[in-house]
């Protein structure tokens, strides 16, 4: 009996320690989230371009409470959240009229930027209404941007972004695989078209990858998180051809930027 005692005394304080230190790094851990200065950049995708709920005061940038960068400054309150993402930006846009929020007091930055520079809607564009090996030769020239002109591109942002806010964790986001292949799609582009669009995407995200790391930020590829849910899964987080709403099209849903985007964000986060 006296053993019996003994053993659940030791171990309700076994318990208790681990109960206080959980508490205390749950505390900690809120805490933190709540002293983050946080300022989001970037394109469409960080935008939340094709989620719908847009900000009439952003225009046409097309911000969105939807996007995962709002959507994980409601779930974490931190102490400050400027949202400057825009639709259609190309790295030269953040540069020149993004980076404002920045500052040394800035704790985290999301970015994502690169797609409008190598001429993604243009790609999509001719692979939609041209024809195979036109479609194949513009995906081609996309690749050739993004080993001759990107990384300079790439390079001339995160170096301001690493001068404007030199303390700051900074992630990268990467682009989802467009279509799922050997999917239910029966009309629309031929299966070549999607592989070589698929091929592209992947290009792209290495080449920012790369330098990201090189600029000691983290990159954060979605691709994964969008496997079993791109054009033709049947469950698609991403937008097909929209001829009623074109600048939509190939952008993700709001599905696609709560169950995609924000996961993978908030763990890089």
């Amino acid at each position: 009996m006296k053993l019996s005692r003994i053993t659940a005394f030791s171990s309700a304080l076994f318990l208790g320690a681990v109960l206080a230190l959980t508490g205390a790094a749950s505390a900690q851990a809120a805490q933190s989230a709540a002293a983050v200065d946080y300022v989001a950049l970037g394109d469409s995708y960080s935008s939340g371009l094709g989620s719908g709920s847009y900000d009439s005061a952003s225009g046409d940038c097309k911000r969105t409470p939807r996007a995962y960068p709002a959507l994980w400054a409601a779930a974490n309150s931190p102490a400050s959240f400027a949202f400057t993402a825009c639709s259609g930006a190309r790295t030269g846009d953040v540069t020149a009229g993004q980076l404002g929020p920045l500052s040394s007091a800035t704790d985290l930055v999301s970015i994502s930027i690169g797609g409008n520079d190598a001429g993604f809607a243009d790609v999509m564009t001719t692979c939609v209404l041209q024809s195979e090996a036109t479609c194949l030769n513009r995906v081609a020239q996309a690749r050739g941007f993004v080993d001759s002109t990107l990384p300079g591109n790439l390079d001339t942002v995160y170096t301001a972004i690493r001068s404007k806010a030199p303390s700051a964790r900074v992630v990268v986001l990467g682009y989802p695989r467009f279509y799922q292949l050997g999917g239910n799609c029966v009309v629309g582009l031929s299966e070549n078209e999607r592989a070589a669009i698929n091929g592209a995407a992947d290009y792209l995200n290495a080449a920012t990858a790369k330098r990201a790391a090189d600029h000691g930020f983290t990159f954060a590829d979605v691709a994964g998180a969008f496997t079993g849910h791109e054009i033709c899964s049947g469950s698609a987080w991403l937008h097909s051809v929209n001829w009623l709403n074109i600048g939509e099209s190939y952008h993700p849903t709001s599905g696609g930027q709560s169950g995609g985007y924000l996961p993978v964000f908030t763990r890089a986060a």
